[in-house]
C-alpha cells in the first residue's frame, strides 16, 4: 500500500509520535520486586538514560531491555524489511546502552540490565536485583 505522504512528511509526522515506555515490562518488575519484598525503589528518576527503575540509598539504576530494540542475542529476530535501516537502529540502541553504563558506572552507580525475556523467571531476577542491593549495604 503506497504512503498517502511523502518521505520528508512521514518522517516528520513520526517523529512527533512520543514513546509510552515498556509499561508492560516495567509492570512485571513492580510484580517481581513486591512478589520478593524488594522496596526502596523510585520511577522516573532525572538520570542519564533514563533508568526504569532507581534505588537511590544503594547507587543502583535497573533497565528492562525490550529484546527486540536492544537485539538480544537470544530473541532478536532481524526484520526481513529495510533490514539496513534496522540494523543502524538497533546497533546505534547498543551503542547508547554501553554509553549510559559507562558514564552512570563512572559516577558511582552500579547499573543492572534485565532483557526482557529474563522477567519469565522472577525468582532470577529478584536475586540478581537483591545481590547488587546488597553491595551497596557493606
Amino acid at each position: 500500500m503506497a504512503d498517502i505522504w511523502s518521505k520528508q512528511k512521514r518522517s516528520e509526522v513520526m517523529s512527533l509520535i512520543r514513546s509510552r515506555g515498556n509499561k508492560a515490562t516495567e509492570l512485571r518488575l513492580i510484580e517481581i520486586y513486591r512478589e520478593h519484598g524488594i522496596t526502596g525503589w523510585r520511577r522516573n528518576q532525572p538520570l542519564l538514560g533514563k533508568p526504569d527503575f532507581t534505588f537511590r540509598r544503594e547507587k543502583v539504576v535497573v533497565f528492562v531491555d525490550g529484546c527486540f530494540w536492544h537485539g538480544c542475542p537470544r530473541c532478536y529476530k532481524r526484520p526481513k524489511s529495510n533490514r539496513k535501516f534496522w540494523d543502524t537502529k538497533i546497533a546505534n540502541n547498543r551503542k547508547r546502552d554501553r554509553l549510559v553504563n559507562r558514564e552512570l558506572r563512572g559516577s558511582g552507580w552500579r547499573v543492572v540490565r534485565i532483557w526482557q525475556h529474563q522477567l519469565d523467571s522472577s525468582a532470577r531476577v529478584a536475586g540478581r536485583v537483591r545481590r547488587y542491593l546488597e553491595l551497596g549495604n557493606i
